[in-house]
């Protein structure tokens, strides 16, 4: 593990962001608070997780968890934002969202979002809180799932593919078929393209 030292309370949540880097669509977050006496096996960060294991675990976090809820901001929030206090507002929303009021928000990275309780950045928290690890198996579902249906709306596009990241295909599907709605138009190759065709 780490110097990391887990607060003495009871209610912890873990809160996790997927979507920073994507050139389209929402950042969403996931808080989550576990219930210790139904614990899940395999939490981990989500990158680490075949997409039917997340399926799986996200399934199982959202039947035992004492509550989670998921926050999001719109393309239009990061493009007036920027992505990191876009992010941050989504995490406020997520925690906002839930049931029952954390004791405590540990967070990964290294920012912490301003909420009406005590919170903790941790650096690598998605592979070192189990919370943090259910926060971002969620999110990373709930983002997933959002480019499915992208993708069936817009199938030359590929988003079932690369998930809306900037990829080779991503950018000629852009060069190729123009900016969609959903694209953030503050993300530079969204930005040259439309500066291009302008």
């Amino acid at each position: 593990m780490t110097d990391f030292i887990r607060p003495d309370v009871r209610l912890v949540c873990g809160v996790d962001e997927v979507g920073r880097g994507p050139l389209i669509g929402a950042v969403v977050t996931a808080a989550v608070i576990l219930d210790p006496s139904q614990p899940i096996a395999g939490l981990t960060d989500s990158k680490k997780l075949s997409e039917k294991k997340r399926q799986l675990l996200a399934k199982e976090i959202r039947q035992k968890a004492l509550c989670w809820s998921l926050g999001r901001a719109e393309p239009a929030e990061i493009d007036q934002l920027n992505i990191l206090h876009a992010t941050l507002l989504a995490m406020q929303r997520a925690v906002a969202g839930l049931s029952v009021q954390p004791e405590w928000v540990l967070i990964d990275g290294n920012r912490c979002p301003q909420l009406p309780v005590p919170a903790t950045a941790v650096v690598k928290g998605d592979s070192k809180v189990a919370e943090i690890s259910a926060a971002s198996i969620l999110a990373k579902v709930a983002r997933d799932e959002e480019m499915h249906v992208l993708h069936q709306r817009y199938p030359q596009f590929g988003f079932d593919r690369h998930k809306g990241y900037p990829t080779a295909d991503h950018l000629r599907a852009i060069q190729q078929f123009g900016v969609l709605s959903e694209h953030r138009r503050s993300f530079k190759p969204v930005q040259q393209q439309i500066e291009a065709s302008a």
